[in-house]
């Protein structure tokens, strides 16, 4: 907790010295930063060449637990806008901002998108071995559903219209261009998760990101919870899931990119299952992996679920 009030002190020292700067880019171009790499990916499809972009948490990064850098300070208190998902999913962010002395309206992509509540106040999330609980009232992946990727795009192109009119026209094309492949996307997954046999319908994965794709196609996700946060999961924690994939009928067990591993290879060897590979949840991939952009990441999500759980 002191490293951390030390590096927000030292961001606040940074941003004061760093109020002279213009606000906008240098070559004219709208100044965007983006909080996490799902949410860039939206901001450069919609801003195309007139934006340049700044992403805080990169690739196979994780955002609940991402600290920051005096870089991103800087970069907050030059931008023009600023794009966050909300939902209490970026906890650095709110200080980081107050930090920065940003001035630039920041948007939150999930206002006006259909949120779930997370029925037990949160989620785990697995770094080091260690369960680390993220509490909040809903659950903050929203962009698992298509259907609020597009409220996403639509939030990122208001945005846009908002900081620079000349533009309006150019982001409202763009978003309306990748929203027709979110359509696409959207009936494609569909026609996947259906040529699945009902009763293989149920997977294990790292953390509970997976609630809204679970409510748009009818996949069930288990994922460890009650897990303690102090320690690593226990043996009666692990026998506890490993009942539950039992009675579900678990038909595959899968790692995330952002997530340590060792548990859910663990809970798949525990319960007799293969791991089924690895999903993109909270991150994109780098830009040579399979998940370098929001489409091609919930591609190859439904690819690897669909291999894994319908025995393909």
């Amino acid at each position: 907790m002191k490293k951390l009030s030390r590096l927000f002190a030292s961001l606040t020292f940074m941003a004061l010295g760093s109020t002279t700067l213009p606000a906008h880019a240098q070559d004219g171009k709208l100044s965007v930063v983006a909080s996490f790499s799902i949410i860039g990916d939206f901001a450069k499809i919609v801003g195309g060449d007139r934006v340049e972009l700044r992403t805080l948490v990169g690739p196979d990064s994780d955002a609940h637990v991402y600290e920051p850098r005096p870089a991103d300070a800087l970069a907050l208190a030059r931008a023009d806008v600023i794009l966050v998902n909300g939902l209490m999913f970026e906890g650095f962010m709110d200080r980081l901002i107050q930090a920065s002395e940003a001035k630039a309206p920041v948007t939150v992509l999930t206002d006006g998108a259909e949120v779930l509540n997370d029925p037990k106040g949160g989620h785990y999330h697995y770094v080091d071995g260690k369960a680390i609980f993220h509490a909040t009232p809903n659950d903050p992946h929203a962009w698992q559903s298509i259907g609020n990727a597009k409220i996403y795009v639509q939030n990122v192109a208001k945005a846009f219209c908002a900081a620079d009119a000349d533009g309006c026209s150019a982001y409202e094309k763009n978003a309306a261009s990748y929203n027709e492949k979110l359509t696409a996307l959207h009936n494609e997954i569909k026609t996947a998760v259906d040529a699945i046999p009902q009763d293989r319908r149920v997977a294990v994965v790292a953390h509970n990101a997976y609630r809204y794709f679970e409510k748009d196609y009818g996949v069930t996700f288990l994922a460890p919870q009650g897990v303690s946060t102090e320690s690593e999961a226990s043996a009666a924690d692990v026998a506890s899931i490993i009942r539950e994939i039992r009675e579900k009928r678990a038909a595959a067990v899968f790692a995330e990119n952002i997530s340590d591993a060792r548990l859910v290879e663990q809970i798949a060897s525990e319960a007799g299952l293969k791991l089924g590979g690895k999903l993109y949840s909270d991150a994109l991939s780098p830009p040579d992996g399979p998940a370098a952009s929001y489409i091609e990441m919930m591609e190859y999500n439904v690819k690897t679920i669909v291999a894994a759980i319908s025995g393909a």
